[in-house]
């Protein structure tokens, strides 16, 4: 067994949790980042239509991203258990499962999404102004789909054995090439939201080399074996168990897009998408570094939870929720004090900054719960309680907030569709404290050992 699996269970939780989620975090940050530049150099040299038509396409991409993620968090999940019981075989077979199943995903991916490009589209509130741009832009996304579906599924895997740092140098990768390709693809060639597209596909390929090679030198506590590619009915049920909820999660993220992008065309027109695309891109931003934290705390809680060692587990959890809490702080802080500053980075149209400066304060009211929903929700995937998880998934997008962005508008107009997330992160925050309460074993587990 390599060190970085056992130091799991060894090392003190808070130097462990800081080793395995400041990478996680500096890598979704910076991810996070190459997201913001795309968007500003589309929104500066193409304009706010061109911002509207990425949110048109972005559904897509959030339907792979739950796909390869759920793969990888599922499959992950199993193999911090396995390698914490010591079971190393059984979690190579996992490692391998998840690898045919990444092909599947990858080959299905491409040809649907070719065939129903432009219906799909228009499904998800395109315009005929937009679809140009947005059809442009995802056309060349999907060739990518076999790189993103491989890299980030992958990036879950070495995570889950306490290799944070090979994960965090992925993510780095991709995303310094992005934001060195962007402006080159879009400034130099003149290629518009296509050289946006092409900058991503290429950094996600180059990725895919890196972890090829990672896995290959032997620097990992896996060993791939061919006779792992043969798939397992159980083993894929208990990954599509636990990686439900995060597919859910992110499945409904993009229904609610969709959604928002429809009824926003009809209350406010392309400027209202736009503005939309916009402040989608400072939430991705400001959550990130949450997400980074629960990626660092899944193997900790997993691992430990195997290895019965529940004391440390319960001490994970509760150093996630302090940690998530004070960022969530300080980023509810920055935004709420400057919004139009915030929204004037990615453009100078007046109509855009007034229309923005109000959403942002109105979506961002109740940012503050989103840490701990996050954070709740991850360690119930950590323990392998697919259906706990499954349910707080679900909770903020599906049951509340895709509800009220159907009924506020109605009331309030454009205003009601902003209203409606500060009011979901309300709901869904009151439903993980009940939550919490109902399963007290779970997050103070250390009680239940003693």
């Amino acid at each position: 067994m390599k060190p970085q699996s056992e130091r799991l269970g060894n090392e003190p939780v808070p130097r462990l949790l800081f080793n395995l989620a400041f990478p996680a975090m500096v890598g979704m940050f910076v991810m996070s980042f190459h997201n913001i530049i795309d968007t500003f150099f589309i929104s500066r040299y193409i304009g706010t239509i061109g911002v509207g038509a990425l949110s048109i396409a972005l559904p897509v991409q959030m339907i792979i991203t739950a796909l390869a993620g759920s793969v990888g968090i599922g499959g992950g999940s199993i193999i911090s258990r396995r390698l914490g019981s010591k079971e190393l075989d059984e979690a190579n077979l996992v490692l391998g499962n998840v690898l045919s199943i990444v092909v599947v995903i990858s080959i299905i991916g491409v040809l649907l999404g070719f065939k129903l490009l432009t219906p799909i589209l228009y499904l998800f509130g395109s315009t005929d102004t937009l679809l140009p741009f947005a059809s442009d832009y995802l056309g060349i996304i999907l060739y990518g789909t076999p790189f993103f579906v491989y890299s980030m599924a992958m990036n879950n895997i070495i995570r889950s054995e306490g290799s944070a740092k090979a994960a965090m140098v992925s993510m780095l990768i991709s995303a310094i090439l992005n934001i060195i390709l962007t402006p080159i693809f879009i400034l130099y060639l003149n290629m518009g939201v296509k050289g946006a597209a092409l900058a991503t596909v290429i950094a996600q390929g180059f990725t895919v080399i890196y972890l090829v090679i990672y896995f290959a030198s032997g620097k990992s506590s896996l060993a791939f074996k061919p006779a792992s590619l043969r798939l397992k009915l159980p083993i894929i049920k208990e990954i599509a168990a636990i990686g439900a909820s995060f597919f859910v999660h992110q499945s409904a993220a993009s229904i609610m897009i969709i959604v928002a992008n429809r009824l926003l065309i009809f209350y406010g027109g392309d400027l209202a998408i736009s503005v939309f695309g916009i402040i989608h891109k400072v939430i991705m931003f400001s959550v990130m570094p949450l997400m980074g934290i629960v990626q660092g705390l899944l193997p900790l809680v997993g691992y430990n939870y195997g290895a019965n060692q529940h004391e440390r587990v319960s001490e994970s959890i509760l150093l996630a929720l302090k940690t998530a809490i004070s960022l969530s702080l300080f980023a509810f802080i920055i935004i709420m004090a400057f919004p139009k500053s915030i929204i004037l980075i990615f453009t100078d149209e007046v109509a855009a900054i007034e229309m923005g400066g109000i959403a942002m304060r109105i979506m961002f009211a109740l940012s503050l719960t989103i840490g701990v929903q996050q954070i709740v929700s991850g360690v119930f995937q950590a323990l392998g309680k697919a259906r706990e998880a499954f349910i707080l998934s679900m909770s903020r997008q599906i049951i509340f907030l895709i509800p009220l962005l159907l009924t506020l508008p109605f009331l309030f107009n454009l205003t009601g569709i902003w209203l409606a997330f500060p009011m979901a992160d309300l709901l869904s925050f009151l439903l993980v404290v009940w939550y919490v309460k109902k399963h007290k074993s779970v997050f103070f587990i250390s009680q239940q050992s003693q």
